[in-house]
């Protein structure tokens, strides 16, 4: 079966499957009993569709907008131009100088001339009543009349499903239809028959086991629907930087109104449509929203951004303009809600199960109904009455019909897609608790089967609480955690080298010092710049006052490639100063010459170089990680149009930050390894920090390999062949080289990998990978929105919790599935093969629906929403080429079908004598033992199915003998359990017997 699964139901991947092998399927299952509720959890293909339709319709709109745009702002050049534009009277009333909509054509029509009649950026500002340096005003009014006016940033969602909605789809069962017409005609000729109520019980009893079905069912369903609910909304909490009242703070972007001033950096997504206020190198990816991948740059020429979209590169602040469903990212969101999320694999699977065993029980179904009443049709042929029916015959064909009917309603495992869904949707709401958030359904199952997890280092296996404990400046290292340590290298310093460190730290970086309300300052930043604004801190230095100093004219921010960040300030007595920070041994390879302990300048000779290379590697072996800051005096000629030199610098100093290893992760690595998972680490970071952290957490053995991210992308792929299984540590990466490892392991050694990322640069990896784990407090929204999980605390112990869940899912669904197999196998055996040669049927159609509600719903409640335990990572990982039913789990089926049958046969046959039920009238006596039999039959197979593997058995023989010895120094009775299967129970009992004190 599982070769067969795999050639028609195969072709759907845990992430990024093509649209035909979705439909491909679809075509395979289209056939099914109650098409609305097998299909809720899968994706509208036809809404995606319409979503792209609107990609497209915006990249178009946007292009002529553009062209449109440039010839309009040619034309008007040196034109005084009037405004027609007349202010709604609501809206002047409410303060404001401009309507909604005339914001939105403006921005979405990247209308510059419009902008320009309206005083440009400082004039919208204007008209909006706020400011563009302290931004909105938080007065409750205020606030209310503003979103009376411009709305809220929301989109439209779909309601909330009501409960009573859910049991309308459960009716729409094409066999519960079939059989409620039964009832119905049961109860009309019942009644006819016998009368009030005695001709009713049979019909009365069907209606009463539909709606009990379709209620059950209905309740599992909402319950379900709840859950996913809250979970969207988990998803969706998205805070973006923002200044109110003058203050920098953290807002929900749902909070945003137009006029607000906002704060973006790389990896933002641009939250609502907005103007360029100021900025550097900014960099905007459209391709959410037009499809079209070629960044845009935004600048004071073309300030206009576009909600939905993502920042690059550089930074900016931005005046937001328009909200909520007036954006175009507003519209296409509201429909891709609609488009849900694309099935699971397993889903896919069990939808192939489901289709297969419903065209089988359909066979038998047929087959029974033909036996069943056949002996009906012979006689009333031999008796030339095949026209003329009794209502007692009518009935009794009736009843063999709805036992068919009744043989698929049970043979037809809807509940196993269903079931996929019930799990994962247990787990995510679980693995919420436990600080991860599930974006995609198939990461649950997926992480489950996972055998490499590539971590990054900072943040992940580390706390991502830096501080700088060392430092080197003049050539002088000197201890720096603290205060106090801080201050005595201040006086130590020449004060030229001082100031010149203050003006590198305070402007060469992403971070900032703000005040907040309180008056309190707090600095803004990653953990990296945080550090070093703290170390710069407490050297006595002066934010503000050090920026006012000077003038930022061109910034080029750190990324993963280079390593690197610069900027060129204008200095106040004319002339132009680079600063450069980054990686030590690349920014100490760009400098030429060193600041001396007396603040002098001097050549970088190599006798330095390797000195301070050898301060460099001391600390890295102490796993701090190293920053060089360097800085050059700019000539005259140079334009901040070019590129910031990369060579010709003066080395100020080395610093080392301290990022300990977080509590546990040790432990979590360890357990990895002991189930099967390889944990390899990907960092930007010096190789020798990298080993030492490794080592530290247990990662780098000693037949592993520690390479740099330039060797390995020297090597030919017959030596990446030998390399990668090795490959322990990856230092010193790029977002490539990450890409490149974890395409290697997937393509060439089959590996099931999950990996790591923070940063807008690791989203190719994260979509590469089959799990991608995005970091919650550091993680960009871009790379979030590349990954799969995204671990809310950062900690690497949150994954291997992931792991265990998903390990529980899958196994839960193979417990489900093998439950529901049984049942099956042994409803469609009994009523067949009792049809076959008594020519009745022991299980009446009441009594199998009972049965199905018992299997499809209560069945996966109960094994579909198992707890992981600690078991689970004692077991080798499933890997990609794992076979679903294993043949642990054919063995349970087949072995549980033919006791369970044998059961139900020695009772049919044997049961009257067995029971003492020698009377004529004792059939329904005899078939209702049959149907109590066999439902404690699917109770006992139920509690059997949550251990597919052990086997339940009693203490071994002479277990005393061996397990019990004697203390020789203390005379003390010791007792060794050697049985991993013995409970407490068991020991309590035992150890009562020999005597022995047992607590």
């Amino acid at each position: 079966m599982e070769s067969y699964l795999e050639e028609r139901f195969g072709g759907v991947q845990a992430k990024n499957s093509s649209e035909e092998a979705l439909r491909r399927w679809r075509r395979l299952c289209s056939v099914v009993k109650n098409p609305k509720r097998r299909f809720r959890f899968t994706a509208n293909l036809e809404k995606r569709g319409e979503a792209e339709a609107i990609k497209h319709a915006n990249h178009e709109k946007l292009r002529v907008a553009v062209l449109v745009s440039k010839a309009a702002l040619q034309f008007i050049q040196g034109l005084s131009l009037r405004s027609e534009y007349v202010v709604p009277e609501e809206v002047k009333a409410a303060g404001f100088q401009i309507c909604a909509d005339e914001l939105g054509s403006i921005v979405e029509g990247h209308d510059s001339k419009k902008l320009i009649i309206h005083g440009g950026v400082d004039g919208i500002a204007e008209k909006l009543s706020t400011s563009k340096t302290d931004g909105l005003s938080t007065d409750e009014d205020s606030i209310k009349r503003r979103q009376d006016i411009y709305g809220v940033n929301k989109f439209t969602e779909s309601e909330v499903r009501s409960f009573w909605v859910f049991v309308w789809e459960a009716l729409q069962d094409t066999t519960l239809i079939i059989l409620a017409v039964c009832a119905f005609v049961s109860l009309v000729v019942g009644i006819a028959m016998e009368g009030w109520p005695k001709g009713a019980h049979d019909g009365l009893g069907i209606v009463a086991s539909i709606l009990l079905v379709v209620f059950v069912t209905a309740a599992s369903d909402y319950r379900q629907s709840l859950q996913f609910k809250d979970l969207d909304k988990e998803k969706k909490k998205i805070q973006v930087q923002v200044t109110r009242n003058g203050f920098r703070q953290r807002l929900s972007i749902y909070d945003l109104l137009p006029g607000d001033v906002v704060h973006l950096a790389i990896g933002d997504q641009v939250p609502a449509d907005g103007l360029f206020i100021s900025g550097f190198s900014l960099l905007i990816n459209e391709s959410s929203l037009t499809g079209e991948s070629e960044p845009v740059a935004v600048n004071a020429d073309n300030p206009f951004l576009l909600s939905g979209t993502k920042v690059q590169d550089g930074s900016c602040k931005m005046l937001v303009t328009t909200v909520g469903m007036r954006t175009q990212w507003g519209k296409l969101m509201a429909t891709l809600s609609e488009g849900g999320d694309d099935e699971t694999p397993l889903q896919v699977k069990l939808n192939g199960v489901a289709t297969i065993i419903g065209q089988i029980g359909l066979f038998f179904a047929v087959i029974t109904f033909i036996v069943l009443s056949q002996g009906l049709f012979s006689k009333k042929y031999h008796e030339g009455l095949l026209l003329s029916w009794s209502g007692d015959e009518a009935l009794e064909l009736l009843e063999h019909f709805a036992i068919a009917v009744t043989i698929v309603v049970v043979a037809v495992p809807e509940g196993l897609p269903l079931a996929v869904t019930l799990s994962l949707a247990f787990a995510m709401k679980k693995m919420m608790n436990d600080k991860a958030l599930v974006r995609h359904l198939a990461a649950c199952e997926t992480m489950g089967s996972a055998t490499t997890i590539c971590s990054d280092k900072t943040g992940t296996l580390t706390t991502n609480h830096m501080a700088v404990v060392k430092a080197c400046i003049c050539g002088n290292i000197k201890e720096v955690n603290g205060p106090q340590n801080a201050s005595k290298l201040c006086s130590e310093l020449p004060e030229i080298v001082v100031k010149t460190l203050l003006e590198s730290i305070f402007n060469n970086t992403g971070g900032e010092v703000v005040f907040n309300q309180d008056g309190k300052y707090q600095i803004l930043g990653t953990p990296t710049e945080t550090a070093l604004l703290e170390f710069a801190l407490a050297l006595g230095g002066d934010f503000k006052s050090k920026r006012d100093e000077t003038k930022i004219v061109k910034v080029e921010p750190f990324n993963s490639t280079k390593k690197r960040m610069s900027v060129i300030l204008e200095l106040p007595g004319g002339g132009r100063r680079a600063h450069c920070k980054g990686a030590s041994e690349i920014v100490l390879a760009a400098c030429d010459k060193f600041i001396d302990d007396t603040g002098s300048v001097h050549p970088l000779d190599k006798t330095t170089a390797d000195k301070l290379n050898g301060i460099i590697d001391s600390f890295a072996g102490e796993a701090l990680r190293t920053l060089c800051l360097a800085y050059r005096e700019m000539e005259e000629g140079f334009s901040i149009l070019d590129h910031i030199p990369s060579q010709g610098y003066t080395c100020i100093g080395v610093v080392g930050i301290k990022d300990p290893v977080r509590p546990g992760v040790r432990e979590s690595v360890a357990t990895c390894q002991a189930a099967g998972i390889m944990v390899r680490m990907v960092t930007g970071d010096n190789i020798n920090t990298a080993k030492a952290i490794a080592r530290e957490c247990g990662i780098l053995t000693e037949e592993g390999i520690a390479i740099e991210g330039p060797e390995f992308r020297e090597k030919s792929l017959d030596e990446l062949l030998k390399l990668v299984p090795k490959i322990q540590v990856m230092a010193r990466s790029s977002p490539l080289d990450k890409h490149t490892l974890v395409k290697h392991l997937r393509t060439t050694f089959n590996d099931v990998v999950a990996v790591t990322g923070d940063g807008t640069n690791d989203a190719p990896a994260l979509h590469e990978a089959d799990i991608g784990l995005a970091m919650g407090i550091a993680g960009t929204e871009v790379a979030k929105e590349s990954a799969d999980i995204i671990i809310l605390d950062d900690n690497f112990s949150t994954i291997v919790t992931v792991a265990k869940w998903g390990r529980s899912v899958y196994i839960n669904i193979q417990k489900f599935v093998q439950f529901q197999l049984t049942v099956n196998v042994v409803a469609l055996l009994v009523n067949f093969s009792s049809a076959c040669f008594t020519g009745n049927a022991p299980l009446t159609a009441v009594q199998l629906l009972w049965v199905n509600m018992i299997m499809d719903t209560l069945g996966a409640l109960a094994l579909a929403t198992e707890p992981p335990n600690n078991d689970l990572m004692k077991r080798e990982p499933v890997g990609r080429t794992g076979k679903f039913i294993t043949n642990v789990m054919w063995r349970n089926i087949l072995g549980m079908s033919f006791y369970q049958f044998f059961v139900m046969w020695y009772l049919q046959t044997q049961g009257k004598n067995f029971f003492g039920l020698e009377r004529s009238d004792t059939d329904v006596a005899l078939n209702t033992i049959i149907f109590n039999s066999f439902v404690f039959c699917q109770v006992f197979n139920e509690i059997s199915s949550r251990e597919m593997e052990k086997i339940n058995r009693a203490p071994r023989p002479g277990w005393d003998a061996h397990c019990c010895r004697r203390q020789a120094d203390s005379g003390r009775l010791i007792m060794i359990i050697e049985d991993p299967y013995l409970q407490s129970t068991d020991i309590f009992r035992l150890t009562k017997l020999h005597g022995i004190q047992w607590s």
